[in-house]
């Protein structure tokens, strides 16, 4: 493979980059990652979650599975996908400084995370896929909301209720997606409360 581009996204900040239709992107991390494609020659197509869960008739994707935008396009197509020890989420959006103020001063930093949570970060995913994507004129509103990749989510099937959970990668885990048509790509290192959030790697290369 060629390597294009090589990019080291420290813990709780984000990275945007565009990335050219049959290009593959690598991101390997053991933490969460919160990650969002639009069509390079027209931004206001987005990826979108519910497209995404109704054209692969499911709520967890993984190898083999499309990344669909608002129009029904095919985006992405995931290639490998190392996490064999939990699914990725299609259900959230993204945490932000806001979310964990609001969810300490309701009392329920305890009801979302399954650990003890002694100091909340003043930033998350909001405002770290906001930075990246600003200098290409994407405002935060327009930002859909992310494929939350490393993200075991418990769901019951009756009530729908979700939980957080401790289930992440291994070391050594990665994702590689192929991109079908000419896209902007952005993604955020999550501060992943549940666990403590770590640093992400990306690798875009030539198959």
């Amino acid at each position: 493979m060629e390597k294009i581009n090589e990019v080291h996204v420290p813990h709780n900040t984000g990275w945007a980059g565009e990335l050219k239709q049959d290009q593959v992107i690598r991101i390997s991390a053991t933490t969460t990652v919160d990650f969002v494609c639009l069509r390079r020659q027209n931004l206001r197509e987005r990826f979108d979650q519910a497209r995404t869960k109704v054209y692969n008739m499911k709520l967890f994707i993984t190898t083999g599975d499309k990344l669909m935008g608002r129009n029904n396009q095919h985006m992405m197509t995931i290639l490998a996908d190392g996490f064999k020890e939990g699914t990725h989420d299609l259900q959230k959006g993204m945490c932000s400084g806001y979310r964990f103020q609001l969810a300490k001063q309701e009392g329920r930093l305890g009801e979302y995370y399954p650990r003890q949570i002694n100091e909340i970060p003043d930033h998350g995913c909001y405002e770290n896929l906001s930075k990246a994507l600003a200098p290409f004129g994407i405002i935060p509103e327009d930002i859909p909301s992310p494929f939350n990749l490393n993200q075991h989510m418990k769901i019951d099937g009756v009530t729908g209720r979700m939980e957080h959970t401790q289930v992440r990668p291994k070391p050594g885990n990665y994702m590689e997606l192929r991109a079908e048509i000419d896209l902007l790509v952005a993604l955020s290192a999550c501060p992943d409360l549940p666990v403590g959030g770590q640093p992400v790697d990306v690798l875009i290369y030539e198959p």
